[in-house]
């Protein structure tokens, strides 16, 4: 899972198929996003002091391996399950799919890309500090009303069923599913971190 933007695009061969006709996929080159340090002047005695440049974090990797990723490989067509990326260098995406090794990825149309700045405040936050606090827990998709949960471990997503079909809707923008102190999961709201009050409750 990675913070990204394509710079550029271009077909290439990868392999043939059981009847010899050649595959392709579109390569996108594409870079990962970096904060950049910052260096400056203050003011010290009437004189300007410099101060020294702040190292830049890594680029964003949120999950994944400890490799950079370079490029990113799709089928060449939404009809073939593609996912089609500006290239223009200016927008950028949240990116989940699968690594294929040496700074490489592949995506699909059913793998999560969005813009970055589709996401809410509560997601991107979620990425860095939030989401890993619900590793050991499961999401459960309700499709149609009514719908439970069958173990405490699980949180029940709700959006496709309430919401018409939206997969982006209400708890996916604002809540995380997490990990209490009982072992049990329960959706959580906001971008604060949650309070032990919320994290020692028990359900009865």
């Amino acid at each position: 899972v990675i913070r990204a933007k394509a710079v550029s695009a271009k077909e290439v061969d990868s392999g043939n198929d059981i009847y010899g006709n050649p595959i392709k996929r579109i390569q996108y080159e594409i870079k990962q996003i970096k904060v950049p340090g910052r260096a400056g002047q203050e003011t010290g005695g009437g004189q300007p002091v410099r101060r020294p440049l702040t190292p830049a974090p890594p680029p964003q990797m949120f999950k994944g391996p400890d490799k950079d990723i370079e490029f990113i490989y799709t089928a060449p067509s939404t009809a073939v399950c593609g996912r089609l990326l500006d290239t223009g260098g200016k927008k950028e995406y949240l990116i989940a799919g699968k690594s294929e090794g040496n700074g490489k990825m592949h995506i699909t149309l059913c793998d999560l890309v969005s813009t970055w700045d589709s996401l809410s405040p509560t997601q991107k936050k979620s990425l860095n500090q939030r989401y890993q606090m619900g590793c050991e827990c499961k999401i459960s998709r309700c499709l149609s009303i009514p719908c439970f949960v069958s173990s405490s471990d699980e949180c029940l997503w709700t959006d496709w069923a309430m919401e018409k079909n939206n997969v982006d809707g209400r708890q996916a923008k604002h809540y995380a599913c997490i990990k209490r102190s009982d072992g049990s999961c329960a959706w959580y709201r906001g971008m604060a971190p949650p309070k032990q009050e919320f994290l020692d409750i028990e359900d009865p």
